[in-house]
């Protein structure tokens, strides 16, 4: 049944035995953009009553399409702030199907967001969450994250021992001459009334100043009144003795212009002033970001001298005071002190951080108007009791994917560069059409574990069918969990391969999980395993054990070791006990080639000879010695011809590579050390659960090595079109890219993450179903 509404668009109300049904009806009367006004189930079915609206308009051109986004503000600014709903709506759209999965994380959303922390803080909170949780062990997840995160004032005794001068801003009424005076009191207490000093700046208030000069006779403490920025200046100068100045400011609303002036006046005083900004914990978490970020620096500036910390006032009145550690953990606000109460000084009180925390979920409200309950989430489980909630949910996701393909349309201008930035990092070999189709498999079902592991290995074989020499190289490397952890628990083992012919990183072919005592001979038996089609030599940090050399030469595994000059050794050729660089020191070196070293002109040359290591003292004399091979590389000043250091490579004698070769191999090595830290950034952006003990992990282990090794490559190009790539995935990370540091790693895997969200809305987009028009004018 359909009805035009007062506003001109048309209603329609269907029932049918199933939600999906309903659904499906509704579309084929709507259409696509419909939105759903009510749901709900009777005795003849599920009935859902539906609105069509006028259809969306959007810019003409781009021009007005950023003249939409906002006035004063760049092309890119825009851009980025738009690219960032985009994901955003994608994240939001992947979040509520993960809720409908998991009931224990969709009644710790409700409890964070009831508690008026943000809906992006609580969906960062739940993102790490292990599996399998209670309900209490999931709450003592959480709290254990916001402690991790809010930031405090750890030791009042330093604060008061430093002194200075401090000044008490926010809005009108938040409370900051009865806060100073509680301050005062504790200043007094701990250091005696003369030493102190009071200050009040707001003459606009009738009474402003006799209330805090009451306050000054009860503490024996003189009260200076000030209206401007030279009088500010005269008095300071007058208190210079005082070990401590508490300055009472004029309340103003954030969205005062005012604000500016009266953070310039106190950033501009003759002596510091470090402020604290009083947060009314009665406030909505909207209008707590508003003031945090007008009092930071005021209307035009983003630099200068930021706030000290934070006090939480009227905490005895607040109903859900999670918002006020958000917007601290937001900004990284430390927490001075909470005050809850009128009395002076008792009320004034230093932060207990899980006491803190713990209270906020305690708080109650008489209400709960503003508390999303289990409808408004849609989170309820899709059993037939609940076909509400599964129509809400199934509204909620078209309306999300309609509006993020708006947002994708409204940024048709600049989707040319966006396409020009992903086709660059698509054809640089580095691994990013590989990375980004793993990416979007990791949540679904259906791809294993096993057929990811195949695919890198595949990917892995064409790239040293291309790019590989007479070896393969691997080098190894652990991460290992939290260091809270058992020490019993299993690490991650990580193997990286690389071309012999320039150090280029190839596929992750394997993620091994392992107890630590074993995980590098496991890694490196497994990769000796995989058919690769080159012979491998582990590239390792310091000599094995003469056990496992034995097994070593006796199974075949070729192996090299980056040595020092302190490595004893018997030179094969006069049998005599010396050390690698004692040797060096004897050897006749190549021809010196030109190269650069740390920045630097250089002359490198190479030498080789045959050796075997020395043993202990408890060593069996009569062993046969394992000849190995020795190659040196002599490092020289082009212009002094001053040596400027030695690199030492011992190897398995069956090693055929060329010296020259070989002398490279500890540079590529070292080159590719960070390459851990990258994979465990890359778990980090996955979620990796501990390591262990979670379905899924071994794909995430997978899809995370992958990705390492394409933001690795990144990292190392130097081609234009690298610099320009990074920068562009800096920006959708929203980093601030400065041209004299390198963009961090951490940036570029947010940015991928960003990238990767809007070609699949691009895609999704290119790919969507033919408008109502269109199916229109076809059917006619």
């Amino acid at each position: 049944m359909n009805h035009p509404n007062q506003d001109g668009a048309e209603t329609c109300k269907v029932v049918a035995p199933t939600s999906r049904e309903a659904l499906r009806l509704l579309r084929e009367k709507l259409g696509p953009d419909a939105i759903v006004l009510s749901n709900r189930v009777t005795a003849h079915g599920v009935e859902i009553v539906a609105m069509l609206e006028g259809p969306a308009k959007l810019p003409a051109t781009p021009q007005a399409a950023l003249a939409l986004a906002g006035d004063g503000a760049s092309g890119l600014q825009e851009t980025l702030s738009m690219r960032g709903m985009a994901e955003e709506q994608l994240a939001v759209q992947s979040w509520s199907d993960r809720q409908r999965r998991d009931p224990v994380r969709g009644q710790l959303l409700r409890t964070l967001l009831g508690a008026g922390f943000s809906a992006r803080l609580a969906r960062d909170l739940l993102e790490n969450l292990p599996a399998n949780q209670s309900q209490a062990s999931g709450m003592e997840f959480v709290k254990l994250a916001l402690s991790q995160r809010m930031p405090l004032l750890e030791d009042e005794a330093a604060l008061m021992v430093e002194g200075g001068v401090y000044a008490l801003v926010g809005p009108t009424g938040v409370g900051k001459t009865t806060t100073t005076a509680k301050l005062a009191a504790r200043c007094v207490m701990r250091f005696g009334a003369a030493k102190l000093a009071l200050v009040t700046t707001d003459s606009y208030r009738i009474g402003a100043y006799e209330q805090l000069r009451i306050y000054g006779q009860i503490l024996g403490v003189p009260v200076h009144a000030v209206q401007d920025a030279a009088g500010l200046d005269r008095v300071l100068a007058d208190l210079r003795d005082k070990h401590m100045v508490l300055i009472d400011t004029v309340g103003m609303s954030q969205r005062d212009r005012a604000v500016t002036e009266q953070i310039a006046m106190l950033c501009n005083a003759s002596r510091p002033v470090k402020r604290l900004l009083l947060l009314n914990a009665t406030s909505h978490g909207d209008t707590l970001n508003e003031v945090v970020q007008a009092y930071r620096f005021g209307e035009h500036r983003t630099t200068g001298p930021d706030l000290a910390g934070c006090i939480f006032t009227k905490m005895d009145e607040a109903t859900h005071p999670g918002a006020l550690i958000d917007m601290t953990i937001r900004h990284q606000l430390p927490v001075h002190y909470i005050s809850s109460g009128q009395k002076v000084p008792e009320h004034l009180m230093l932060v207990d951080r899980r006491a803190l925390i713990d209270g906020v979920f305690q708080a109650k409200s008489r209400s709960a108007w503003f508390v999303p309950g289990e409808a408004d989430l849609a989170e309820g489980s899709t059993g037939p009791g609940n076909a509400a909630q599964v129509v809400a949910a199934e509204a909620v996701s078209d309306r999300l994917r309609l509006q993020c393909q708006q947002l994708i349309r409204a940024l048709t201008h600049n989707a040319q560069a966006l396409a020009a930035n992903a086709s660059a990092l698509a054809s640089a070999q580095i691994g990013f059409d590989e990375t980004r189709i793993l990416w979007r498999q990791l949540g679904d079902d259906q791809v294993t574990g096993k057929a990811i592991a195949q695919t890198l290995l595949s990917q892995a074989q064409a790239d040293i069918a291309s790019h590989g020499g007479d070896y393969l190289l691997t080098i190894h490397g652990e991460i290992s969990p939290d260091a809270a952890a058992p020490a019993e628990t299993r690490v991650l083992a990580s193997s990286l391969l690389l071309s012999d012919r320039n150090g280029l990183p190839f596929a992750a072919p394997h993620q091994l999980l392992a107890a630590p005592a074993q995980s590098g001979l496991s890694q490196a038996h497994w990769v000796q395993q995989l058919p690769l089609g080159k012979p491998l030599v582990h590239v390792l940090t310091r000599p094995p054990a003469a056990e496992q050399l034995e097994a070593w030469q006796a199974s075949g595994l070729l192996w090299a070791v980056c040595g020092s000059a302190s490595i004893r050794i018997i030179d094969a050729a006069s049998g005599a006990p010396t050390t690698l660089g004692k040797l060096a020191a004897g050897l006749t070196f190549g021809t010196a080639q030109a190269i650069t070293y740390r920045g630097k002109p250089a002359l490198s040359s190479v030498a080789q000879a045959r050796v075997s290591l020395r043993g202990g003292p408890h060593d069996d004399p009569a062993a046969p010695a394992m000849v190995l091979r020795c190659v040196v590389r002599r490092l020289v000043d082009a212009q002094s011809g001053k040596t400027l250091a030695h690199n030492y490579l011992l190897a398995s004698a069956r090693v055929e590579a060329s010296a020259e070769q070989m002398a490279q191999w500890p540079a590529w090595r070292s080159a590719a050390e960070p390459y851990f830290k990258l994979l465990r950034q890359g778990l980090l952006q996955l979620g990796d659960g501990g390591l262990a003990g979670e379905l899924g992990a071994r794909k995430r282990l997978l899809v995370a090595g992958q990705a390492a090794t394409t933001v690795f490559r990144l990292l190392r190009a130097q081609d234009v079109w690298a610099d320009t790539a990074r920068k562009a995935l800096a920006q959708l990370a929203g980093r601030p890219v400065r041209p004299d540091r390198p963009v961090p790693g951490r940036a570029l895997f947010e940015g991928l993450r960003k990238l990767f969200a809007l070609l699949d809305a691009l895609a999704t987009e290119d790919a969507a179903p033919a408008s109502h028009t269109d199916r229109a004018a076809a059917r006619a």
